[in-house]
């Protein structure tokens, strides 16, 4: 098995097809077909079952591509570990994450870092929940900043580094009234990110756990800004990250109102790859997020003028 091989199997089960799976990794069909029966013959096992819907994982190819992946991330981590050792190692980190995470988070304490860390190249990649995993999985990005769901994977490592709440808005003119309680809001009209997402998960969450039907969905939206705006001209409630809720969005025709109970909150954690050797800008960027990203302290000049 080489990585050319592993790479071309993955991005078959990616694609599902064949065709697609040979454009990503800039192959002609046909020698993509050779790499991946070469593969099984070498393996003596049948990796893929081909009919017209497509392209699908034998169980010995869902088996392989946990360590097809885990293989090829060795690869990379070796390299960068001779890189390192010899002295030749290009200093650059690659860091995932939501839009609201970036904007409201990590956008001043990157530029904090880059002042105190000119040699080390950072590349921030702004994607969806459901990608950030995939892409750390593939070592398409070094680091995640995401929102804790408990799920746990043994490859990675996880370190928490603040709550963040949600909030209850609503357009200045849709004439809201505080909700009394819960069960208020379940007929309320409310806008919301899609399912899948964690903001969705945390509003679905907040009323499966009171044990009450949730809202209905007028309006569903994958971006926070966009819902926001939504909420503005009058289209509903929503339920959003604080730090998505700012003074311009408050000028923006916003109300803030009281969440009837404990409001909603997600704790904020990094996860980035186990790994036998940790590229020093790793360690330096992990080093300065779990000292500069943690809630502020009232002494904290340099952060409260960041922030």
């Amino acid at each position: 098995m080489n990585p050319r091989q592993l790479k071309s199997f993955l991005a078959v089960i990616r694609h599902e097809s064949l065709t697609r799976a040979a454009a990503e990794v800039n192959l002609a069909q046909s020698s993509l077909s050779d790499q991946i029966q070469a593969l099984e013959e070498e393996l003596g096992a049948e990796l893929f079952l081909r009919s017209l819907q497509g392209v699908i994982p034998t169980p010995a190819g869902a088996v392989l591509k946990a360590y097809a992946e885990e293989i090829l991330a060795l690869n990379d981590e070796a390299k960068a570990a001779v890189s390192a050792a010899a002295g030749s190692a290009g200093q650059s980190i690659t860091l995932g994450t939501f839009e609201t995470i970036a904007s409201g988070r990590l956008a001043p304490w990157l530029s904090l870092f880059r002042k105190d860390n000119p040699d080390v190249g950072l590349k921030l990649k702004v994607t969806s929940s459901g990608e950030l995993l995939a892409q750390l999985q593939q070592s398409a990005i070094d680091i995640a900043f995401t929102f804790d769901r408990g799920q746990q994977d043994e490859r990675f490592l996880t370190r928490r580094i603040c709550s963040e709440p949600l909030v209850l808005i609503a357009g200045r003119d849709f004439q809201a009234r505080p909700p009394e309680s819960l069960a208020a809001l379940s007929t309320a009209p409310f806008v919301a990110t899609e399912t899948g997402c964690v903001y969705r998960h945390l509003f679905d969450a907040a009323f499966a756990e009171a044990h009450i039907a949730a809202p209905p969905i007028v309006t569903e939206a994958d971006s926070i800004a966009t819902i926001v705006r939504l909420v503005a001209s009058g289209a509903g409630f929503s339920l959003v990250p604080r730090i998505a809720v700012g003074p311009a969005a408050m000028r923006d025709n916003i109300v803030e109102l009281p969440w009837p109970g404990k409001p909603p909150a997600a704790s904020l954690v990094m996860m980035w790859r186990r790994r036998r050797v940790q590229p020093p800008a790793l360690t330096l960027l992990l080093q300065s997020a779990s000292e500069e990203l943690s809630p502020l302290r009232p002494g904290d000049a340099r952060l409260r003028h960041a922030g």
